[in-house]
């Protein structure tokens, strides 16, 4: 029997969480069973996109140049119209090569994001050899996605949810549950892949990544009880509700910082105004401006982590959290909501404490429980870094997914036994 094909849409020029999910599984599909194939910009000589950097780091994957034409998220309508038909003959082109590769290197699943171009071209390549197409959702699925990826959708032969929450709303939607599955995301131990350059840093997850010079940064002495949340600056994270029930830890632990990291998110506030800007002032209404680090944008977040004692992030219906999963990996005890896909991750009272949405007064007791037990933090610590290097793991998420292949495929078993 010959090995299951497998090709990757990757259409984004930007280096996100899903891409990251995605070269996981690229670098761990069994290789005894499983080819692995991606379609990706490649950009121009001096100037590759983050993706094709990390792509090419990975061993046994054959890479296609592929020109997906403009991409259609926060842009003006009329000018991905104009691009569209500037480079329509090129990418119409590079489209026609992407389906006769599939073809004569006989692909068996196409994987893709959400993302339109991922899905509508994934879609297309696969009706067009005859290969199974996978939409592999990273969001809580709701009529707010493009109509686009929902007719994709309908059409595709697998949904994966990164998630049972994910899975859940795909359902709730009006999705075959026959054909969605849920499958949980995963942390490599082994590495870290920076979002802006694709390198690979020395190893933050060891010990011996103590954040000590983060503390030193911010002139912060090493019994200061260091709080972190660290994400896009967008309402739904949940920054204004930890800052309100901040405002209650203070009444019994005066001394406290919170490191509150990451940028403000244009899609968040599309009149142009600025989220972070509200939550200055919010700190100043709440008289948290001497506990309250706003450090931007920053890239060395395994060593914030490791510098701080807790991470509290409070993000409403989160679909799955990877952000979690690294605090987890650094020791940390994780305080957030009890709802989206965070009650997957995190198990109340063993790896963390979570609380009802809007619950500000139960969220700052969490807050102050494990400040005041540094027993219970250690033990949290303990706990959830086990779960991310027994249940979180790229081979057993790389394993779910092959399972999801290996049903896809089994209409076509005998096809695949005599190639």
């Amino acid at each position: 029997m010959r090995k299951i094909n497998v090709l990757f849409m990757q259409s984004q020029d930007y280096f996100g969480a899903d891409s990251m999910i995605h070269t996981l599984l690229m670098r761990y599909l069994d290789r005894s069973m499983f080819t692995v194939h991606v379609a990706s910009n490649h950009g121009s000589e001096g100037d590759r996109p983050a993706p094709y950097k990390v792509l090419t780091s990975i061993p046994d994957i054959s890479l296609r140049h592929t020109q997906f034409g403009p991409s259609v998220t926060s842009r003006n309508r009329a000018q991905v119209l104009r691009e569209a038909i500037a480079g329509s003959g090129a990418t119409l082109g590079s489209l026609t090569g992407l389906v006769n590769y599939a073809r004569r290197e006989r692909i068996d699943i196409v994987h893709c994001t959400e993302k339109p171009r991922d899905v509508l071209i994934g879609l297309l390549v696969a009706k067009a050899v005859g290969a199974r197409c996978v939409i592999h959702l990273h969001v809580k699925v709701e009529n707010w996605i493009r109509s686009q990826v929902r007719w994709a959708m309908k059409h595709a032969d697998a949904l994966v949810g990164v998630s049972d929450f994910v899975a859940g709303s795909i359902v709730a939607l009006g999705y075959p549950a026959t054909k969605t599955y849920s499958v949980l995301n995963a942390l490599d131990l082994s590495r870290w892949n920076n979002q802006d350059d694709g390198k690979l840093d020395a190893d933050p997850w060891s010990d011996g990544n103590d954040g000590s010079a983060i503390r030193r940064e911010f002139g912060l002495a090493p019994n200061v009880p260091l709080l972190a949340v660290v994400s896009r600056l967008t309402p739904w994270k949940g920054h204004t509700e930890l800052l309100k029930a901040l405002a209650l830890v203070k009444q019994q632990v005066p001394d406290f910082r919170l490191l509150l990291v990451g940028e403000d998110d244009a899609r968040a506030t599309p009149g142009g105004g600025s989220y972070s800007a509200e939550l200055k002032q919010l700190s100043i209404d709440l008289g948290l401006t001497e506990h309250i680090i706003f450090t931007g944008f920053r890239r060395d977040v395994p060593q914030l982590m490791a510098a701080s004692d807790i991470y509290t992030m409070p993000s409403f219906e989160e679909p799955f959290g990877m952000v979690y999963l690294e605090a987890m990996a650094l020791r940390k005890p994780v305080v957030a909501l009890d709802n989206g896909g965070a009650r997957e991750i995190i198990e109340h009272g063993k790896s963390g404490l979570l609380s009802l949405p809007k619950d500000i007064e139960h969220l700052a007791e969490n807050i102050v429980t494990l400040i005041k037990q540094p027993e219970l933090r250690a033990q949290m610590g303990q706990y959830g870094r086990r779960q991310v290097e027994e249940r979180f793991t790229p081979v057993r998420m790389a394993r779910d997914m092959q399972h999801i292949y290996q049903q896809l495929v089994g209409a076509n078993a005998g096809e695949l036994a005599r190639a």
